[in-house]
């Protein structure tokens, strides 16, 4: 099966707490490649590629995030191929 690609944006209280590096064990768990980054505007960015099934247990986890975060809102955006080319493995920024 070939890997999807998924990009996230998450709001809330997502910033000073661990969210980005949380996000990263999470994911390289799950065997996911990408990253996750803080935003100018608050929010955590986060780009995504696995199996549809890590993926989905990845967005269900960034609904709550780390124990210190607020999560307000996951929003979903496209993905667009060039996005997803180099991932090797799961980092933040």
């Amino acid at each position: 099966m070939d890997p999807a690609g998924r990009r996230f944006f998450i709001s809330g209280l997502v910033q000073g707490v661990f969210f980005r590096a949380s996000t990263a064990q999470q994911a390289t768990r799950l065997g996911l490649r990408g990253w996750a980054r803080n935003l100018a505007d608050g929010r955590v960015e986060v780009l995504a590629l696995g199996p549809a099934e890590a993926l989905a247990t990845l967005e269900a986890w960034l609904h709550q995030g780390p124990p210190s975060a607020r999560v307000s809102e996951v929003r979903e955006a496209r993905v667009v191929a060039a996005d997803l080319a180099g991932l090797t493995d799961f980092r933040t920024g």
